[in-house]
């Protein structure tokens, strides 16, 4: 009788098999049915969110200019589920400091996405560690976090984050308590994904220009959710979290974003909102801020037992970048408000 595979080696080869095939069909069900739609610059913003811009890959290691380290490894839930990570520690530690996840977006490797995030720069200030997990070309050809298909292909993909993020607290000075996640595009619905899988895990999370997660099955419900059309199911989330309670949420968004439309921060936060249902949570009035020359943004809160719970930020003249990202950098838009300083003091007020 032959030996049967366990779930998660037949969830990777299915991984591996499907991705390829759902690149190109979501190019075809979101590029192309948006072209006819919107135009040429539209086509062509939702072909390089699709598609990617492709950094060089293998990136070398961030320098940690100004202390700390890097740390280079991969984990996974085995041998045919691997990811490299890359792991920055702050200089000084003497007791154990929270963990921020980054997930990058399409087209990005975790080098990149460190750089552009001003990761290590801001994990010094803060006193907290980043840890930047990397999408494997073998299960994207574009290095796209999968937060859509077959439930089987997302489970793993999550699972296998989970297990980094759980094999770096075992090893490094990290709190357990103090885990943290945001992600960019296909990167932010994974961190939502995470968040709806694993909410113990998460002291808050965070999405910046990420569709609504669990709103796709196939590329074209993908493509369809990234223009606003579909909502997740609340029954079967609800249904799946038994009871516990989701981590407090942080949402940036561009109102510029032809990827991703602006739509699906609504829908995140109304997602959220929903399954916390029947508990309310008071909205407060949007605040408005302009500084100097960056792009305003407006700041809307919902709260819970009088502290906050959802945070939605609006960037006006954002498209689908990293707000306040360094220069030269694919997906960075250098003139918006550091959307990491804005993250993690979101982080640090659910600290206290």
């Amino acid at each position: 009788m032959k030996a049967r595979k366990s779930s998660w080696v037949g969830a990777w080869f299915d991984l591996a098999r499907t991705t390829a095939r759902a690149t190109g069909k979501i190019n075809k069900a979101a590029g192309r049915a948006t072209a006819k739609r919107a135009g040429p610059a539209l086509r062509k913003a939702a072909t390089t969110m699709l598609t990617g811009v492709v950094t060089p890959t293998p990136a070398p290691l961030p320098a940690a200019r100004g202390g700390g380290r890097w740390e280079d490894g991969r984990w996974g839930l085995g041998p045919m589920a691997m990811r490299r990570y890359r792991l920055y520690l702050p200089p000084g530690i003497r007791r154990p400091v929270p963990l921020v996840v980054l997930l990058h977006g399409c087209g990005q490797d975790s080098a990149s996405f460190a750089a552009t995030t001003r990761a290590a720069a801001n994990a010094r200030a803060g006193g907290y560690a980043v840890l930047l997990p990397e999408q494997a070309s073998e299960a994207n050809p574009n290095r796209c976090w999968n937060w859509f298909g077959r439930e089987v292909v997302v489970a793993t993909e999550a699972g296998i984050v989970k297990a980094i993020i759980d094999h770096v607290c075992n090893v490094q000075p990290l709190r357990r308590d103090r885990v943290f996640a945001l992600g960019l595009s296909a990167g932010g619905a994974m961190s939502l994904t995470l968040a709806l899988r694993y909410p113990d895990l998460f002291a808050a999370v965070g999405t910046h220009s990420g569709a609504v997660p669990h709103s796709a099955s196939s590329a074209l419900q993908a493509g369809q959710a990234m223009r606003g059309r579909r909502s997740p199911e609340l029954a079967h989330l609800r249904h799946r979290l038994a009871g516990r309670r989701l981590p407090p949420l942080f949402v940036i968004h561009g109102e510029g974003d032809r990827s991703v439309a602006w739509s699906n921060a609504e829908e995140s936060v109304a997602l959220w909102l929903g399954l916390l249902a029947p508990t309310p949570a008071s909205a407060a009035a949007a605040r408005a801020t302009q500084r100097g020359a960056r792009h305003a943004y407006s700041v809307t809160d919902w709260k819970r037992d009088r502290r906050v719970y959802v945070r939605l930020i609006r960037v006006a003249g954002l498209g689908h970048a990293w707000s306040g990202g360094a220069a030269k950098q694919a997906f960075s838009d250098p003139r918006g408000p550091d959307a990491l300083k804005l993250a993690w003091r979101f982080f640090e007020a659910c600290m206290a």
